[in-house]
C-alpha cells in the first residue's frame, strides 16, 4: 500500500489512478497532520509527499513531516515531490533520509520506475547468490570476501532501475561491474553507452551528450544522436563524472532528474528511458564540502553507492587474476600457455599496485611474451622489479603514496617523457597520469 500526500486534490487523483492502474493500493493524505496519523497506524510500502502545503511555502511543514514518518517507519522509503525551482528543498530532504525526489511535472515511466526500485530496495532481501549460471559477472574476477559481497549487491540491484555511482581508483574494474549491472538487468538486450566525461570539453558537451540537427553549428553538416539517444532504453555509463565541469553538472542534472532533452539546434524535447550508472575516482563528498560537485546531482546518482577495493587491499586474488591473465595472453598471442614460478608470483603478490588490476594485466602480459623456457620467472618483471628494489621498503615508512610517485618518476626517466608508453607500462589512462604527475609535482621530470 502506498500513500499520497499532497495538498493538491488534482495530484492526489492523478497519482492514485495512476498507480492503480499498476496494481497498487494507495490512501491520500490531504495536509501533514492527516498523514502523521496514517503513518502511525499503517505500515506502507511507499510514501509519496510534496513539500510544500499551503500553509507553508518554505517547505518546513514537509521537512517536519518526513522527520516524523522516519521516527515511526524508518525503513518506509520516502518518495519526494517537488518543483524543479525547488531542489534544494529535496536536498535538505534526502540529508534527512529521503529516499529519492521527483520534479514537477513529471515522467510517469520515471515515476514507476522509481516507485518500483524503491519498494524492490526496501523489502527484505533474497538470497541472490551471484555465482549461479545465470549471473554474468562480464569478466569480473575475485574471490576476497568484499569482492564476493560487492557482487552480491550488484545482483540484488541489477534488475531495478537504481541509478548507481561506482567509486574506486583507475584500474580497479569500474566498467566491468557497470557493464555487468547492465547485462544481469532486463535492459541487457538493449544499448550499454559509455562515455568518459572526463574527455569531453566543456565546448562539445551538449554536442556530444544531446546530439545537434543539420546547421545547428558551423560544420554540422548532418543531424547526429547524442550519447543519451544512443542509449534509449538501456544503460548509460557516465565515466569520470568527477571531472564534469559546474555548468555541465547542471544540464547533466536536468537529463537524469527529468530524462528528456534537446538537441541542439531544436527546440522539441526528445524523452528518453535509460538507467545511468556513474563512476569515479575523485573523493566525490569532498567535492560537495568544497561546493565544486552539485550536492543534488550527487544526490541523484548515488541512490546506489559501490566502492571496489584497490588490488592492494584485495592481495588473496592476485594468483587468480595473474593465472587468468597468463591464460587469456596466450591464447590472444597464440602462444603456448606458460608456468610462473613461485618466486615470480610472490614478486606479483607483494607489489603496490598504483595501476591497480590493469596494471597486473599489463605486467604478466608482457611476461607472457618475453618469457623464456615458458616459464615466467621475477626476472621477467625486470622493469617493475628494479623500480620496487630501488625504493626503500613498507618497513622503511615508504608510504604507498611514496611508491606510486618513485613508480612514475622512474616511468618519466625510463621512456624519456613519452608520456602515452608511461601510462602504457604503469597500467593507468594519460588522464590519470596526468593527474598523479601534478598531485606529486612531476612535470618538471617532463624533457
Amino acid at each position: 500500500m502506498i500513500l499520497i500526500v499532497d495538498d493538491d486534490k488534482a495530484i492526489r487523483q492523478s497519482l492514485s489512478l495512476l498507480l492503480k492502474r499498476k496494481g497498487y493500493e494507495c490512501i491520500s493524505a490531504e495536509n501533514p497532520g492527516d498523514a502523521l496519523a496514517l503513518i502511525r497506524a499503517h505500515d506502507f510500502q511507499l510514501i509519496i509527499m510534496d513539500m510544500n502545503y499551503s500553509l507553508s511555502t518554505s517547505g518546513e511543514e514537509g521537512i517536519h513531516l518526513l522527520r516524523q514518518a522516519k521516527i515511526f517507519r524508518p525503513d518506509t522509503p520516502v518518495i519526494l515531490i517537488t518543483a524543479w525551482g525547488s531542489i534544494e528543498l529535496a536536498v535538505e530532504g534526502m540529508r534527512h533520509g529521503a529516499f529519492d525526489f521527483i520534479t514537477k511535472p513529471w515522467n510517469n515511466l520515471l515515476l514507476l520506475q522509481r516507485i518500483e526500485t524503491a519498494i524492490s530496495l526496501s523489502s527484505k532481501p533474497e538470497a541472490v547468490q551471484p555465482s549461479d549460471t545465470d549471473f554474468d559477472r562480464c569478466g569480473f574476477i575475485g574471490e576476497n570476501p568484499e569482492i564476493k559481497e560487492l557482487l552480491k549487491t550488484v545482483a540484488r540491484i541489477a534488475p531495478t532501475n537504481a541509478p548507481v555511482l561506482i567509486l574506486g581508483e583507475n584500474g580497479t574494474g569500474k566498467e566491468l561491474i557497470a557493464n555487468a549491472i547492465h547485462k544481469n538487468s532486463h535492459r541487457k538486450g538493449a544499448p550499454f553507452v559509455m562515455v568518459n566525461l572526463g574527455g569531453i570539453s566543456t565546448s562539445l558537451f551538449e554536442s556530444e551528450m544531446f546530439g545537434h540537427s543539420k546547421g545547428a553549428f558551423t560544420g554540422a553538416v548532418s543531424e547526429r544522436k547524442g550519447r543519451f539517444e544512443m542509449a534509449d532504453k538501456g544503460t548509460i555509463f557516465l565515466d569520470e563524472i568527477g571531472d564534469l565541469s559546474p555548468d555541465c553538472q547542471v544540464k547533466l542534472l536536468r537529463v537524469l532528474q527529468q530524462h528528456t532533452f534537446e538537441r541542439l539546434g531544436e527546440s522539441r524535447p526528445r524523452k528518453i528511458d535509460i538507467r545511468a550508472i556513474c563512476a569515479t575516482n575523485a573523493d566525490i563528498p569532498k567535492m560537495v564540502k568544497e561546493h565544486t560537485f552539485r550536492e543534488d546531482l550527487f544526490y541523484r546518482i548515488n541512490l546506489i553507492t559501490l566502492r571496489i577495493p584497490p588490488l592492494r587491499e584485495r592481495r588473496d586474488d592476485i594468483p587468480i587474476l595473474a593465472k587468468h591473465f597468463i591464460t587469456s595472453a596466450s591464447r590472444t598471442h597464440n602462444q603456448q600457455e606458460p608456468e610462473i614460478s613461485r618466486e615470480a608470483m610472490d614478486y606479483l603478490v607483494g607489489l603496490p599496485y598504483p595501476g591497480n588490476v590493469r596494471q597486473l594485466k599489463n605486467m604478466v602480459e608482457r611476461a607472457v611474451l618475453m618469457c623464456r623456457d615458458r616459464r615466467i620467472e621475477k626476472t621477467d618483471f625486470e622493469f617493475f622489479e628494479s623500480t620496487v628494489e630501488n625504493t626503500p621498503g613498507f618497513s622503511d615508512g615508504f608510504t604507498l603514496e611514496d611508491m606510486e610517485r618513485s613508480a612514475i618518476s622512474d616511468a618519466l626517466k625510463k621512456y624519456d617523457g613519452n608520456l602515452s608508453k608511461v601510462a602504457m607500462s604503469l597500467g593507468i589512462t594519460r588522464q590519470s597520469l596526468y593527474r598523479r604527475m601534478d598531485k606529486y609535482g612531476l612535470n618538471n621530470d617532463l624533457k
